[in-house]
């Protein structure tokens, strides 16, 4: 009864309300054929300990103890343990939409908390208090874009991470908005020419990403000009957050929108994540999502509300800026921890470790391959090319307990069989960079 804890009892009575003798009596509705006649096919019954030592044998099934040097776009880092016993404290865990201040404070305060921080870290002015993920905020943004500016194209470079452009694409299709992809240069950086030409007078945004689906760092300040001489805003997507402890932010942006995930949220076969939009103050007003406000209760002591909620179940449906329903809090607040234990410079720290890391492995990796874009600055990833096909170079790998790196032939094709992503995190050790790199070498012996 622990888990059905309607008692026998309890079942009779509610039988009796609905004026039914029995539960047989009340699906008798349903025909015969499709009633089931006989017990389930599942196991008896188990005693919890027994459930437990069951799930043990489950686990030892799982693939445990691999290194692992895959990125693009989820990220391994450290989770401080703190984190996890702060956000399932039922205050927290269980807290719908903050709709009544006065019993929802301490939710509000922790989106506060969230907002100014993400505003810190961007360069930004104002930051909502989270989205779904990276790629649907980047949609979000450039809808937000075509709503300022009254134009009604995107140029989207084709460095942007290829999933973020596949949920743009779904967004833009229904919101009748054309795009224009715009390639990169010899270093793996947005072609500025390129640009240069696909941006036209009905162009409302630009969207790059910084630092780029290869790992490198695209010239913001350039590309910011660029954008605002046409008339066209800029959208700067962080994909690696962790990257703004020691990338200088995109100030020159209109809009950011960043993914949050290395922020202290696990990697968990691909969500939930946590996806923000910060921008300018003067674009509040077309913000989608949610924005937490601070202000003074009639006594004078500080208090915090939701000031801003312009998603379609709180205004007139067509007044509303989003059809995003919900958002991440339970997930921002996990950032906000993160940020928070870390602070200002064990943030720094962190990416100088993530930055170092990258290059040890680089320079191991460089030895059996070769290191494309290299000319352009880079933070935790890069792409090699080798002389073996790289799924099988990954089939080899992971032999080794080693999880290799990213294959791009199905979105960059361009750049032949041979050339895949590979990423280090501080978790990443010099034992498994040295084995990773070994192995390689013994695949070309």
């Amino acid at each position: 009864m622990r888990y059905l804890p309607k008692s026998p009892a309890d079942r009779e009575e509610m039988l009796a309300e609905i004026g039914v003798a029995s539960i047989d009596e009340l699906f008798s509705s349903i025909p015969q054929e499709f009633q089931l006649k006989r017990d389930l096919a599942i196991p008896r019954q188990h005693g919890e300990s027994e459930i437990i030592d069951r799930f043990r044998e489950f686990a030892e099934d799982n693939a445990a103890g691999y290194a692992s040097f895959l990125g693009a776009g989820v990220y391994r880092h450290y989770r401080p343990v703190i984190i996890d016993s702060l956000v399932q404290r039922g205050e927290f865990l269980t807290s719908y939409t903050p709709y009544q201040p006065e019993i929802a404070q301490g939710t509000l305060q922790a989106m506060f908390e969230f907002q100014t921080m993400i505003c810190e870290l961007t360069g930004m002015e104002i930051a909502n208090a989270s989205m779904y993920d990276g790629s649907t905020g980047a949609a979000e943004a450039i809808m937000m874009a075509v709503r300022v500016t009254g134009r009604d194209k995107a140029v989207i470079a084709r460095t942007v991470h290829p999933e973020y452009r596949e949920v743009i694409a779904t967004y833009a299709q229904h919101q009748e908005i054309p795009t224009t992809e715009v390639s990169y240069a010899a270093n793996g950086r947005v072609d500025m020419a390129a640009l240069d030409a696909a941006i036209t007078n009905e162009t409302a945004c630009v969207l790059i990403q910084s630092p780029n689906f290869f790992g490198t760092i695209e010239d913001v300040a350039a590309i910011a000009e660029l954008a605002h001489s046409k008339g066209a805003l800029l959208i700067v997507s962080i994909a690696e957050a962790v990257s703004l402890g020691i990338v200088r932010p995109p100030a020159e942006a209109d809009i950011v929108s960043l993914e949050a995930q290395s922020f202290g949220v696990a990697v968990s076969f691909g969500g939930p994540y946590c996806g923000v939009i910060a921008c300018k103050e003067k674009f509040l007003r077309q913000m989608p999502g949610r924005l937490v406000g601070e202000t003074k209760d009639r006594n004078g002591k500080r208090g915090f509300v939701l000031t801003l909620s312009t998603r379609e179940q709180h205004i007139r449906r067509e007044k509303a800026t989003s059809n995003i329903c919900t958002n991440q809090a339970l997930v921002a607040m996990m950032t906000t921890i993160f940020l928070t234990v870390y602070g200002k410079q064990g943030l720094k720290e962190l990416a100088e470790q993530n930055l170092a890391k990258a290059a040890y492995l680089k320079s191991v990796l460089g030895a059996e391959g070769k290191v494309l874009f290299e000319d352009a600055p880079r933070f935790h990833e890069f792409v090699l090319n080798t002389d073996t096909n790289t799924e099988n170079i990954n089939d080899a790998l992971l032999k080794e307990k080693i999880i290799g790196g990213l294959p791009l032939a199905k979105w960059y094709p361009e750049l032949g069989p041979n050339a895949s992503l590979w990423c280090a995190t501080e978790l990443t050790t010099r034992k498994q960079m040295d084995a990773a790199a070994a192995a390689l070498a013994g695949m070309r012996a």
